[in-house]
């Protein structure tokens, strides 16, 4: 069976934690930590695919679902631990801006490049743009409020925590849908007609018309179930490490903690996802693109970030879904551009082009954003 390329950048994860062990320079150790996270991050998914085939549609979208972006979540649990809650909440939004605007702005412009003009269903696509922008209203609205409740910690604590269980289950409710609805689909593929019951949907996908390219099982359960396991422990030995390099990354190169954790920690966790992206899109299925990209931002905005309010409560930290204005535009920026241009049913290069463009502006304007703009 021949190796991915991107697993022989296993070899950075031992190769971080004996830097760290060695007392080397805190930003060998986190760039070392951070290139063994990509394989990481692409064992627990490729792992989850894998075992979703043996336990058929149903229970292997659910798997996806809850484990589509297992290994941000395992980096930003470690964050929550360290105290660092404003790289958390940067975390968040970078990953949904970065799903939004780059990986979807990539396939867009490489698929038009190659393909022209491509289409996708616009009722589907709707739906997820709908739902987007509902994630960014729910995300917003304890940010805007909190303003008001700031005088009272209590009260902070339990709206969060109210809106994180309403966040919840209106992913659960997506995920319903798409094994009912939306998982009953026929798709057209190459004059074949398949079904999103013969196989699972790839991670992250939460309503999909069109019909993934069938998998055929290449590692079997057991294996499987040790790459995820083993895939998951190393993963929070190695975040344990990047996390721990943060601050001495910070104070050396005279980076900002939410610049860090708005554009370094949310490539290092989705890169290897974000390939699956652009991969589909330049074989012209640019539906299967759109609920990728797309997807892992809803679970990101209706699962991951509320779960991590529960999960903040067994730390000395609580972590409240309050975000700054910055990151407010930001994903209200990138939530209506992501809508409109899944309205029509069909993208080009340019739009990708647009999309790219607004994700660099961003991230030059929060490399240049000082510290104490964050929190005057």
């Amino acid at each position: 069976m021949r190796i991915p390329i991107i697993y022989y950048m296993l070899v950075f994860a031992p190769v971080a934690i004996i830097a760290r062990l060695l007392n080397a320079d805190p930003v060998i150790v986190f760039g070392l930590s951070a290139l063994g996270l990509i394989p990481m991050a692409k064992l627990i998914g490729e792992a989850t695919e894998e075992l979703a085939v043996y336990t058929g549609p149903k229970i292997g979208g659910l798997l996806n679902a809850t484990l589509g972006n297992a290994a941000e979540l395992i980096i930003t649990i470690f964050a929550i631990n360290a105290g660092l809650l404003d790289l958390v909440r940067a975390s968040i939004t970078g990953s949904i801006i970065g799903n939004l605007l780059l990986v979807l702005g990539l396939s867009l412009l490489l698929g038009g490049l190659k393909h022209g003009t491509q289409t996708f269903d616009r009722r589907t696509a709707g739906l997820n743009a709908t739902l987007l922008v509902l994630a960014v209203v729910v995300l917003a609205i304890p940010s805007l409020f909190d303003r008001a409740l700031i005088e009272v910690p209590a009260s902070e604590l339990l709206f969060s925590e109210g809106v994180a269980i309403i966040a919840i289950i209106l992913y659960g409710l997506s995920v319903l849908y798409s094994f009912t609805a939306g998982g009953s689909a026929v798709g057209h593929e190459h004059g074949h007609t398949t079904t999103s019951e013969q196989h699972p949907a790839p991670a992250d996908t939460v309503i999909l018309r069109e019909a993934a390219p069938v998998h055929t099982a290449r590692w079997s359960v057991r294996f499987s179930i040790i790459a995820l396991i083993g895939a998951t422990i190393g993963t929070a030995i190695v975040s344990e490490t990047l996390i721990g390099a943060v601050e001495p990354v910070v104070e050396s190169l005279g980076l900002t903690e939410f610049f860090l954790g708005i554009i370094i920690i949310p490539l290092v966790g989705n890169i290897a996802e974000h390939l699956v992206a652009v991969q589909v899109a330049l074989k012209n299925k640019m539906e299967l693109s759109l609920a990728v990209s797309i997807g892992s931002s809803l679970q990101i905005a209706l699962f991951v970030a509320p779960l991590l309010v529960f999960i903040s409560l067994l730390f000395p930290n609580k972590l409240l879904l309050v975000f700054n204005d910055f990151e407010l535009v930001a994903l209200f920026g990138a939530g209506i551009i992501t809508a409109l241009i899944a309205q029509d049913g069909e993208s080009n290069w340019l739009e990708g082009a647009m999309l790219i463009g607004v994700y660099v502006i961003l991230a030059l304007a929060f490399f240049f954003l000082p510290a104490v703009a964050i929190h005057p």
